[in-house]
């Protein structure tokens, strides 16, 4: 996350900022600059080439503070949802408004790697949609279906996740973390399946033609298979050959993210992501000594890790096809 500024004044600004809190200055996130700018009164603001945007008119429904190219309009990534919870559901509503802001960050994030977001309004076959459930009436399943990811809005409470993660014996489980991995299978349908890069790809995470309901069955009756630490991220990596892709990705963007922000805030001097020959470069020269320095600040708190993962070789190895996706 980049270390943002007011225009007006320079006050240190956070990427959720709608008005700076130094001058007042009301505030939108501009896609297209990357950048938080200055809006006057009625949300309005001018770029450099005259055209005129204004705030997201979900600002007061789910925080949006996304520039709108049409005055009144939604931005573009409040497109990306196609379901959200009616207005009569007090909670699922409360909850959308954390789902939103970690689909944000996502998507924020995907345009500083230049991963190009199309939205099945304007590609209905390949876009990409999101289904943002509440679960107070019916059961949610989290998952991606041919460019449709759905989202149990309930991950957003943290007492509700707490009890996941522990209840599935998991290190680590977040919001953000439920979109990386999910947006991580859209990107698998897209960029590697029926690609040239589907027979490397099968080398490193297995025949993703593998019986999925039968990897479930599996998975949950005899969990991760012994060894699993020596060859995968995590045990739900072990599960089938699509969850394993998803979740190196998802580990991908994690490590990009902290190291970036982490540069951006001064912990580590700026890292250029394509300054490495190979992100495992990256990942042992930097985000391994930097990870554990701050695994240790987390302890100092009485907190647990920060980053709880161990990147064993093989590892290394589907982080590098992973990266390798990037657009050039």
């Amino acid at each position: 996350m980049k270390a943002y500024r007011c225009r007006v004044c320079g006050n240190a600004l956070y990427f959720e900022n709608s008005v700076c809190l130094s001058c007042g200055t009301f505030l939108g996130y501009s896609r297209e600059e990357a950048a938080i700018v200055p809006v006057d009164s009625a949300g309005r603001y001018v770029d450099a080439t005259g055209r005129s945007w204004t705030v997201c008119r979900n600002l007061n429904l789910s925080g949006c503070t996304w520039l709108a190219a049409v005055d009144g309009g939604q931005c573009a990534s409040c497109d990306l949802t196609r379901t959200r919870p009616n207005d009569a559901d007090a909670t699922g509503l409360t909850q959308y408004i954390v789902a939103e802001r970690a689909k944000r960050h996502l998507v924020a994030e995907l345009d500083r790697l230049g991963f190009r977001i199309v939205d099945k309004r304007e590609d209905p076959e390949y876009g990409l949609a999101f289904d943002l459930l509440s679960s107070v009436a019916e059961d949610v399943v989290i998952g991606h279906d041919a460019g449709v990811i759905t989202i149990d809005l309930a991950e957003s409470d943290d007492a509700y996740r707490e009890r996941m993660r522990t209840q599935l014996d998991e290190p680590y489980r977040t919001m953000l973390g439920h979109f990386r991995h999910e947006v991580g299978h859209y990107m698998e349908w897209r960029l590697v399946e029926d690609t040239d890069r589907i027979e490397p790809a099968r080398a490193l995470f297995g025949d993703e033609r593998a019986d999925y309901q039968a990897a479930i069955d599996r998975h949950y009756a005899e969990g991760a298979p012994a060894g699993w630490q020596d060859s995968y991220i995590s045990t739900y990596a072990t599960m089938h050959p699509y969850e394993d892709f998803a979740e190196t990705w998802a580990h991908y963007l994690h490590i990009c993210d902290a190291v970036e922000t982490a540069g951006e805030y001064g912990l580590h001097e700026p890292v250029d992501l394509d300054g490495f020959r190979r992100f495992r470069d990256l990942v042992t020269q930097v985000w391994l000594p930097l990870s554990t320095a701050l695994n240790m600040v987390e302890r100092s708190m009485g907190k647990n890790d920060l980053y709880p993962f161990v990147i064993p070789a093989p590892v290394l190895d589907k982080l590098d096809f992973v990266a390798s996706l990037r657009p050039a």
